[in-house]
């Protein structure tokens, strides 16, 4: 059977030799192979279990979760990696970083910039239909948002088992200071650019995003529910990516500017010399 056609088979000694595999490469710094050949391209239980036990071993080391992120929300991205939906990950206290701060270079393997809109819940959701307008009304309001994905797997090589397995590809992120309610933008309508070293590299709009960023938070609400872990009032929620993500490198400045949200920006240390 070719790999791409695997279906549930990874055994639990497959699930945390992956695990174990991503947790060497965050420790170390250094990127890891793929896990696929341990849990598939397309096998997202088992996807979901390494992600679940990375997670584990983050919060027994004192980390808490803040929200959630949304990945694979553009459709080229998605025929990219052959899948047909979204993906997520999770949000760590640690990987929070205000507007204008300076992320230490070595601190996301692999960094590569993302302009996204962030939207703060001000209510559970948790029961219900978890319909549009119910997520709507849960958000209290949006924020402009950089997303630092980083990948421990070497070289990007990632099919959608790896990039789930690896917390959605998460790194880090930042979110800027104005804030909007719902009833004084649009999300779908947003317009992006993002500027690395004062060139433009990326732009973009709501609508790539799943056609609109609120639509991404419903599939998020509703599958995080349907695993018993839904989304929590106070939580944040990277939506997706509003244009291509691009690398950073060492020493580089990265601002996004959303129409409406205003621009947020963040700095790369030079690294270790």
């Amino acid at each position: 059977m070719n790999e791409s056609n695997r279906l549930a088979t990874a055994s639990p000694s497959d699930i945390a030799a992956a695990a174990e595999r991503i947790a060497g490469a965050l420790a170390s710094g250094v990127p890891c192979p793929p896990v696929r050949d341990l849990i598939g391209r397309e096998d997202l239980a088992a996807a979901y279990a390494v992600q679940a036990a990375l997670t584990e071993r983050r919060l027994a080391a004192g980390a808490s979760v803040v929200g959630r992120k949304i990945g694979l929300t553009s459709q080229a991205v998605q025929q990219q990696l052959g899948v047909d939906q979204p993906d997520f990950g999770v949000l760590f206290d640690d990987m929070a970083y205000a507007d204008g701060d300076t992320i230490p270079f070595g601190q996301v393997l692999q960094p590569r910039a993302e302009a996204e809109i962030a939207f703060v819940l001000g209510a559970d959701l948790a029961e219900g239909p978890l319909s549009r307008t119910q997520v709507r009304e849960a958000i209290d309001h949006g924020v402009a948002a950089l997303e630092i994905c980083g990948s421990r797997i070497a070289g990007w090589d990632i099919s959608f088992g790896d990039t789930v397995a690896d917390n959605a590809s998460s790194g880090a992120y930042v979110l800027g200071t104005e804030r909007l309610r719902l009833d004084e933008f649009e999300p779908a309508d947003v317009a992006m650019s993002m500027a690395i070293k004062g060139v433009e590299v990326s732009t973009g709009s709501g609508a790539a995003c799943l056609g609109d960023p609120v639509e991404a938070v419903v599939w998020l609400a509703r599958t995080l529910r349907d695993l018993g872990a839904p989304l929590r009032a106070g939580e944040v929620v990277l939506s997706g990516a509003l244009g291509p993500m691009r690398p950073v490198a060492p020493g580089d400045t990265v601002t996004a500017t959303l129409s409406g949200l205003g621009a947020v920006t963040v700095r790369f240390d030079e690294g270790a010399a």
